[in-house]
């Protein structure tokens, strides 16, 4: 049988308890949190003032601090490239052989479902902060969404299960830093708001890691060679092509970089600190059966995290300033 299709039959495999995976893993709407448990009601008598509170609080926090969040607002807010590229990796279809949900397809819609609430929420507090210039952050979102991204995965379940439990995981990292920000600041709502975010992303990480881990049961030379050629070829944000209005696709990713490793959001460090994370979830170092190219592949990963360290030591992060459209002046 083919690499190809022995990744069907594996990716069939597991669909089998997609039910089981997506109640493990993911919450009711019903009983799930909404965007509106965060944010002023319209219609309350204390709605104008809560604004007020907001607006004013919200001048504490430097620009360097709003840069990062309208990053992960718009990373969160590019939500329909991802769908349509989970959608389209092998193994998964929107119709089943015998009609009715394919388990993949229903994961990936609830899923998005889920995510979908982060861009919403974040999205309207950005709003009512003051702080920020709302046309051109939009701007930015639709130039992300419209210039889509590469990650080196193409259609390949491995590749993209293993890009998902690392990029769940980093943005799990980059709003719980957010939140312990704002929460030294006195900005409690935004600190419990980055949080439960956080939360959410935590869960899906889990959940993807539990994806990789079942892979390995069944495929693990593969499944190791797919982890190794992810690692080696560095995992890509998926913020990697922002702009601004005039710029050129990806000109603003290394400005946006600089002020989240600055801010201390989201560091090199963390990078490697999610390799060690992963190595040690899939239990690398006790997988059996490998090939010797997998053998090789193994290695070579339980070997980057400290190599990586190296490298990440000597990296001096710019202390330039840069004026970025989104934002506006503190009046």
């Amino acid at each position: 049988m083919s690499t190809f299709n022995i990744r069907l039959e594996v990716m069939k495999t597991i669909e089998k308890n997609i039910d089981s995976l997506v109640d493990n893993f993911l919450i009711a709407p019903e009983k799930i949190w909404q965007p509106t448990d965060f944010l002023p009601n319209p219609q309350s008598d204390s709605f104008i003032h809560e604004i007020e509170e907001i607006r004013e609080i919200s001048k504490e926090l430097d620009d360097d601090f709003w840069v990062c969040l309208i990053g992960d607002t718009i990373t969160e807010e590019a939500l329909p490239t991802y769908e349509s590229w989970l959608v389209d990796v092998d193994g998964v279809s929107q119709h089943s052989e015998g009609g009715g949900d394919n388990g993949w397809a229903k994961w990936i819609r609830a899923w998005t479902g889920e995510e979908n609430r982060h861009g919403d929420v974040l999205n309207k507090y950005l709003y009512l902060s003051g702080r920020v210039n709302m046309r051109e952050v939009e701007i930015t979102t639709q130039h992300l969404i419209s210039d889509g991204f590469d990650i080196g995965t193409a259609r390949d379940p491995y590749k993209n299960f293993v890009y998902t439990s690392f990029q769940e995981l980093a943005t799990y990292v980059s709003h719980n830093n957010v939140a312990k920000i704002a929460r030294k600041k006195g900005h409690k709502l935004l600190a419990k708001m980055s949080k439960i975010i956080a939360g959410d992303e935590m869960r899906h990480h889990l959940a993807y890691t539990e994806f990789i881990r079942q892979v390995f049961k069944y495929d693990p030379s593969e499944m190791m060679l797919a982890f190794h050629h992810m690692m080696k070829h560095k995992i890509v944000m998926p913020a990697m092509h922002l702009r601004e209005s005039g710029g050129q696709k990806g000109d603003l990713f290394d400005q946006f970089s600089t002020v989240a490793q600055r801010c201390g959001v989201y560091t090199g460090f963390d990078y490697v600190d999610i390799l060690s994370k992963l190595n040690k979830a899939w239990e690398i170092d006790k997988i059996t059966g490998l090939t010797p190219e997998a053998e090789k592949a193994r290695d070579y990963l339980m070997k980057l995290p400290a190599r990586m360290t190296r490298i990440t030591e000597r990296i001096v992060i710019p202390d330039t300033k840069y004026n970025f459209k989104w934002m506006n002046p503190i009046s």
